[in-house]
């Protein structure tokens, strides 16, 4: 094996071990956001989880790594305020901004990752 195919395998391997601690991550964010005692959501709490989950994405964008399960969990949510059940509507804006804080902890995490694999 060349060391082009190690150094090949090493990358990939820390891609898939930092995909791995950001769903994790995204789903221990999850299980904290939803709420110990069940309030209706308003359309206020709506409006407030969908405009932190659009800033975390845009934030996402900027780094060039948004997820499309965050988009689709965004437009969940809209979907979910148009017909009126802010629940779902709250629910599906906190799970997007989670998957938008997780690949902003990704594209973090792996901008450097390349050094750690570099010869010396």
């Amino acid at each position: 094996m060349s060391l082009f195919q190690i150094k090949s395998i090493r990358i990939k391997l820390l891609r898939v071990k930092a995909s791995i601690a950001t769903l994790a991550l995204a789903a221990s964010a999850s299980a904290l956001l939803l709420p110990a005692v069940h309030a209706a959501a308003t359309e206020a709490d709506f409006t407030a989880a969908y405009a932190a989950a659009e800033a975390a994405n845009k934030e996402a964008g900027a780094l060039r790594d948004q997820w499309t399960t965050t988009k689709t969990e965004l437009d969940a949510a809209k979907k979910a305020a148009d017909s009126g059940n802010f629940d779902q509507a709250v629910a599906s804006a906190k799970e997007a901004e989670a998957l938008a804080k997780a690949s902003i902890d990704q594209a973090t995490s792996e901008k450097d990752a390349w050094k750690a694999l570099a010869i010396h």
